[in-house]
């Protein structure tokens, strides 16, 4: 069995051959983000990313007739379940027209429709898979403190259940069985609560910890201050890009401010003391979501490469649940093995009808 993966992130375009229950191939394209704002809107860098997978399928001598399906990173969709849905028309036009906050993950799933369509492959299975979107909350988490603007599921929802399904396999129980606190931390942060199989809560980027480069939750009445004469795209942008270390340090690589602390910096290392801190919080926090029932606290993402980090958090939560560190990201493989088990039949594909969510 043969799986394409796409896998567009914020300054890169990753793409992977799955066969023989392993990765065989993998490419990962970067863009210099100086070239990606001069091409504006981020559909605007669809052809960009289209032809990153074309060139992996001539690298790799490749034609569409090769393969059993194309698993695409799914994107900022209405709240979706977590799993496969199949890539139809109506996705491809939310994605295109309506998404709420566009979002280099959604042009996976255009790709791979137009890729279908243009090499006339009508029978290839394309699908995404565990969306940024994937929304399973219990209604209680929904309620933010204000009508009108409630909590909306968005996580790393992809790495974090492929981890969280790792672990369990590795510990030799299951995940529909278990209770498993999830933080990945890479340019943002997401934290999650996994109840017996379902992600029914999760802090995620803006209203949690501080990433890299995104700000996490910000005290409001220290907010009005700042906002004024800023436009939402100018907000967004400090949100998502202006924040967190950046802001206080102009770095987005931990390991450039662990460097810069070691030489003597204190204030980088209370910046460091205090992402630590606040990760740790939001886990505590979440501990309480399943009443302190916790089997394993899951350390992911880039920045979980960082022992000292790890065992800074560690030391704070430590007595809630073991944790367990599972550093980088295991996307590429979660979908193509999430694409494996739908082609096997160990899942189902789900359609997604805009109406219906």
């Amino acid at each position: 069995m043969k799986i394409l993966a796409i896998n567009p992130g914020s300054t890169s375009t990753k793409v992977s051959l799955y066969s023989d229950g392993k990765i065989q191939a993998v490419e990962n394209y970067q863009h210099r983000p100086e070239d990606l704002a001069h091409l504006g809107p981020v559909i605007k860098q669809k052809d960009l990313r289209k032809q990153c997978v074309e060139n992996f399928l001539e690298e790799n001598a490749l034609t569409l007739d090769n393969l059993d399906a194309i698993s695409a990173r799914g994107g900022t969709l209405p709240a979706v379940n977590a799993g496969a849905y199949r890539i139809n028309e109506q996705m491809v036009d939310y994605l295109t027209h309506k998404t709420r906050n566009p979002h280099a993950s959604s042009l996976a799933a255009i790709i791979a429709y137009e890729l279908k369509i243009e090499y006339d492959q009508t029978d290839l299975p394309i699908m995404i898979y565990d969306s940024v979107a994937v929304d399973q909350f219990d209604p209680v988490a929904r309620l933010s403190g204000l009508k009108g603007a409630d909590r909306v599921s968005g996580s790393h929802a992809l790495n974090t259940r492929a981890v969280a399904m790792k672990v369990c396999q590795d510990l030799g129980t299951r995940y529909e069985a278990s209770n498993l606190i999830v933080c990945h931390m890479g340019g943002g942060i997401s934290t999650s609560a996994h109840q017996k199989g379902r992600m029914i809560d999760n802090i995620s980027d803006d209203e949690g910890p501080m990433g890299m480069d995104r700000t996490g939750e910000i005290p409001l009445l220290a907010l009005f201050k700042v906002i004024e004469g800023y436009s939402y795209e100018e907000m967004v942008r400090l949100n998502k890009q202006e924040g967190g270390i950046k802001s206080y340090t102009g770095l987005t690589d931990m390991r450039q401010v662990q460097a810069e602390a070691d030489q003597g910096n204190d204030y980088y290392q209370l910046v460091i003391d205090a992402f630590v801190y606040q990760i740790a919080k939001a886990i505590g926090s979440l501990a309480t979501v399943v009443k302190g029932e916790v089997d394993r606290i899951i350390l992911t993402g880039g920045v979980a490469h960082s022992q000292r980090i790890t065992q800074a958090i560690s030391d704070r939560v430590a007595f809630i649940a073991p944790v367990i560190v599972e550093a980088g990201e295991h996307e590429m493989l979660a979908l193509s093995q999430g694409a494996e088990r739908v082609i096997l039949g160990q899942e189902d594909m789900q359609e997604f009808i805009l109406n219906d969510i």
